[in-house]
């Protein structure tokens, strides 16, 4: 399925944003590499300045191997720790305005994340950024559509900047059945309604697959991707 028809404009400037291991990573690489395959000029751009377990970098070879270009935080998959964004991310906004084909995400971690986007929110206003909350339901601080919602306000206050759709991510891990995606909807739908946002897709992810799920319940669309971060075990 090409899930980038089912945005409402070209895809050209994608922020992924959501709480801390909800799965925006995998989510943010499987759009850069979703949007390279329709022949787009891709260029991924990790934001995630904490240095957490999950990241981008750990896909940075395959991701060059392919041409995506990669954006990411000088120290990442180091052990200095310190909050520094390249200087490289503010040459990306006239890269869009002079390339039509180009695309840019921002792989958003967390509220350090959130509060480092909303240093360009004059340009991704300006360029029509569109802005995806990614939620897990099964994530324990994320587990209610109301926390949900307190995550979703944080990440716009943090980072000036309103959320427009909502990726139902909703797993565990290499465990997930189709049992679980289903028990998750009525979570996320309450998410869905309390924010006012359309879910605009729901992910599955293997061994679980598309075809193992019954459409009828799911109103969005189904997207099977693939996990291109790091296992735990």
């Amino acid at each position: 399925m090409q899930i980038s028809s089912y945005f409402p404009c070209p895809p050209r400037l994608l922020i992924v944003a959501g709480h801390f291991g909800a799965g925006k990573t995998n989510v943010a690489l499987n759009l850069a590499y979703m949007l390279k395959a329709e022949g787009r000029e891709v260029t991924l751009i990790d934001l995630d300045i904490v240095n957490p377990y999950f990241r981008a970098a750990d896909a940075e070879n395959a991701l060059r191997a392919v041409g995506i270009q990669y954006i990411n935080p000088p120290f990442a998959n180091t052990n200095v720790d310190i909050p520094v964004l390249s200087a490289d991310i503010q040459r990306v906004f006239p890269m869009l305005e002079q390339n039509p084909n180009a695309s840019v995400i921002f792989d958003v971690g967390g509220d350090n994340g959130a509060v480092a986007l909303g240093r360009y929110h004059v340009e991704l206003t300006r360029l029509g950024a569109y802005m995806l909350c990614v939620e897990n339901a099964y994530r324990p601080l994320t587990d209610s559509p109301e926390a949900m919602l307190e995550n979703l306000r944080e990440i716009e206050a943090y980072s000036r900047l309103r959320c427009n759709a909502i990726v139902n991510n909703s797993n565990l891990g290499e465990e997930t059945s189709a049992a679980d995606l289903l028990d998750a909807l009525p979570t996320m739908e309450a998410f869905s309604a309390l924010a006012g946002l359309p879910i605009l897709f729901t992910t599955v992810c293997a061994p679980l697959r598309e075809t193992d799920l019954p459409h009828g319940p799911i109103k969005s669309p189904v997207w099977e991707i693939q996990n291109y971060t790091r296992k735990l075990f």
